[in-house]
C-alpha cells in the first residue's frame, strides 16, 4: 500500500478553515454535557482552540479509524463525528471522571454506539489501526515515558496513517511562560491530576518521532490562545 504524502502547511490551513464549526454546532455539542462548568469549557474550547478543526482537516483527506490517546472527555471524537470525517473512534484516558463525563455526553447525543471511550493506560494495546492522536499529552509525562508512548502510538498506525500530535514546545518566549503558568493552575484546580513533567523542545520531539521511523512536519498552532502550542504530523517514511 502506498503511503500518503504529508499535507502541505497551506493545504492544512485551507482545509482547517473548511472544517471549522459554527456556533450552533458548538453549542449543540456543549449541551450534551451535564454540568454547567463542563458546558462552558466545551463551548470555550471549540470556539478558541484550533486543534479540532486542524485534526478534522487532516483526517478528512484520508479517513481512517482514529485512536485518541489522552482523550479527556471525548471532545475530539464529538467534533469529528459532527464533521462526518471519522469511520471509527476509540478514546483512551486514565482519568475515570473524564471518561464518565464523556460517556454520558455520548449517550445524550445518541452516538455511544459510534464512538468508544475507555478508561485505561494509554500504553494498553488496542486492535484499532489507523490514525493516532496525542493532543496535549506528552508534556504530562517524564521524558522516557514520552518515548514509550510515541512508540506505542506508532504501533497503531495504519501504513498510511498519521500520528497527529499537539503539544507545548519548550522555547524562550512569552507564550511558553504563559503556558507554564496556565498549567500550574490546571493542576492546583484539580482539572489535571498530574502536572506537566517535561516540555520537549522542537528538536527533541522531532528526533523522538524520527527515531520511530516517521517523517515529521511541525507548525505553530496558537489560534486565539496565548499558549505555545504546535502541531506535529508524522507518517511512516516512504
Amino acid at each position: 500500500m502506498s503511503v500518503a504524502l504529508l499535507p502541505s502547511r497551506g493545504a492544512v490551513t485551507e482545509s482547517a478553515d473548511m472544517m471549522s464549526m459554527d456556533a450552533a454546532a458548538r453549542h449543540r455539542i456543549a449541551d450534551y454535557y451535564e454540568h454547567g462548568l463542563q458546558r462552558g469549557y466545551v463551548r470555550g474550547k471549540l470556539a478558541t482552540d484550533p486543534v479540532y478543526a486542524a485534526a478534522a482537516a487532516l483526517i478528512a483527506v484520508h479517513p481512517l479509524p482514529l485512536l485518541d490517546i489522552g482523550c479527556g472527555i471525548g471532545l475530539l471524537g464529538q467534533y469529528l463525528h459532527a464533521q462526518g470525517c471519522v469511520p471509527e473512534y476509540i478514546g483512551i484516558d486514565h482519568d475515570p471522571r473524564k471518561i464518565d463525563a464523556g460517556l454520558r455526553a455520548l449517550r445524550r447525543a445518541g452516538i455511544d454506539h459510534s464512538l468508544q471511550l475507555r478508561c485505561g493506560d494509554g500504553a494498553t494495546a488496542q486492535t484499532l489501526r489507523g490514525h493516532v492522536a496525542l493532543l496535549d499529552v506528552l508534556h504530562y509525562l517524564p521524558e522516557e515515558r514520552q518515548r514509550a508512548v510515541v512508540e506505542h502510538a506508532v504501533r497503531h498506525l495504519a501504513p498510511d496513517g498519521m500520528l497527529i500530535v499537539r503539544n507545548v514546545l519548550r522555547e524562550s518566549n512569552w507564550r511558553y511562560q504563559v503556558t507554564r503558568v496556565a498549567e500550574f493552575f490546571l493542576r492546583v484546580s484539580g482539572w489535571m491530576r498530574v502536572g506537566a513533567q517535561h516540555y520537549p523542545s522542537a528538536d527533541e520531539l522531532r528526533a523522538l518521532l524520527e527515531a520511530a521511523g516517521l517523517e515529521v512536519t511541525i507548525r505553530p498552532l496558537h489560534g486565539h490562545m496565548p499558549y505555545n502550542n504546535y502541531l506535529l504530523v508524522a507518517q511512516r517514511k516512504r
